[in-house]
């Protein structure tokens, strides 16, 4: 397991709301449709995602995801960056595309 801060350096990772950055990520899942994030993501998983809307925010809430990680550098709403503080959800942003992200992350240990 690695802290989300811990991988914000690593993977030079732009945070763009900062909830928890000590929690642990216990595993990752990526994927753009929510209702699959619902049914197949766990508890401390880091989510990625091009999604940028705020029903990110309730999802990561529900599911208690570690974190949403939007990759490509894609747009993140303002409705969510505010929801994501209120809630105390950690948002965070990189300029690679999901695939290279999901290979980074998997090397570092977070399967």
């Amino acid at each position: 397991m690695m802290k989300i801060k811990e991988l914000v350096d690593r993977l030079n990772l732009e945070v763009v709301v900062e909830g928890n950055l000590e929690v642990e990520v216990t595993g990752g899942y990526a994927s753009d449709l929510l209702s699959n994030v619902m049914a197949r993501s766990s508890a401390g998983d880091l989510w990625l995602t091009i999604q940028g809307h705020q029903n990110i925010v309730a999802i990561a809430q529900l599911i208690e995801l570690s974190g949403i990680l939007v990759t490509e550098n894609f747009s993140i709403d303002d409705d969510t960056v505010k929801k994501a503080k209120e809630l105390g959800i950690n948002i965070l942003r990189s300029k690679l595309d999901t695939y290279e992200l999901a290979g980074r992350l998997y090397q570092l240990g977070i399967e």
